[in-house]
């Protein structure tokens, strides 16, 4: 009994001997494939042209960054022009966006090609929720003043006076003030229409929390990360323009979701 065990367990190392090394050593992760693709999609009451800051960061490391320019007429047309810049990348991409815009990439982020997704300050509703309906849960102090305006035919806009010190209190006040002459009216209806599909329910995401926002309550901001598992970042006494004023934050951010996104 004993030699026949002492025959197995030689018999079992020459096995072993004979087995080349690769083939023992345990499995090796693929390695991640960061993604080069960035789409950055703005807010509501503003353009394209405030991502410029973090567009030249991302750019200059290397990142291949397109900017959606939404009409702001309706959260379908914005979803809608926000996919035909999605179908327009050479391959995966990270969706970006800041305040309104992030009910935006959540409609459109559904997209296959879009592998990950960043709010800046930004809304995260979920199935039948509005931006409207949640303010209300989380009130921001913007929204106890009578700064939002609202045309005749239902367009909205910020009073230029309140401006600065709701939207963008950490811009110098040049910049401040040209971006309250500037404004793009927003429709109203964007604020109430339901969300159908959120893509943060079966995407990755990552959030940044501006901590001194007037436009979105940041109690919001930090329950919208909460709820979607995203990886959050918060900016202490960053204002709504956190996306200007702290590019480097913001652009550190989109990197990493780029650099680990598809490996989630």
């Amino acid at each position: 009994m004993l030699l026949e065990t002492i025959r197995a367990c030689i018999a079992a190392v020459i096995l072993l001997a004979a087995v080349p090394k690769a083939a023992r050593a345990p499995a090796q992760a693929a390695p991640i494939t960061p993604t080069k693709n960035i789409v950055l999609v703005h807010g509501a009451w503003v353009d394209g042209s405030g991502w410029k800051p973090v567009y030249e960061i991302l750019v200059r490391d290397g990142y291949h960054v397109s900017i959606v320019q939404e009409p702001l007429i309706s959260l379908q047309s914005d979803v809608a022009t926000t996919r035909r810049i999605i179908d327009l990348q050479p391959g995966p991409c990270i969706l970006v966006a800041h305040s309104y815009g992030g009910t935006v990439i959540t409609e459109a982020g559904t997209d296959p090609h879009v592998v990950g997704l960043v709010y800046i300050a930004a809304h995260e509703p979920d199935v039948g929720e509005t931006e409207a309906s949640n303010g209300k849960r989380f009130p921001s102090a913007t929204s106890k003043t009578n700064a939002m305006k609202t045309t005749p035919d239902g367009y909205t806009f910020l009073d230029p006076a309140a401006f600065p010190k709701a939207f963008a209190a950490d811009l110098p006040p040049e910049q401040a003030e040209f971006e309250a002459h500037s404004q793009i009216l927003t429709a109203a209806a964007v604020f109430n229409t339901r969300v159908t599909d959120p893509a943060w329910k079966v995407k990755p995401s990552w959030a940044l929390v501006a901590g001194a926002d007037k436009i979105i309550n940041p109690e919001l901001e930090r329950f919208y990360a909460a709820r979607a598992h995203s990886h959050m970042v918060e900016v202490k006494g960053a204002s709504h323009s956190v996306y200007e004023s702290h590019r480097q934050a913001v652009a550190a951010l989109i990197e990493e979701a780029a650099q680990h996104a598809q490996g989630r």
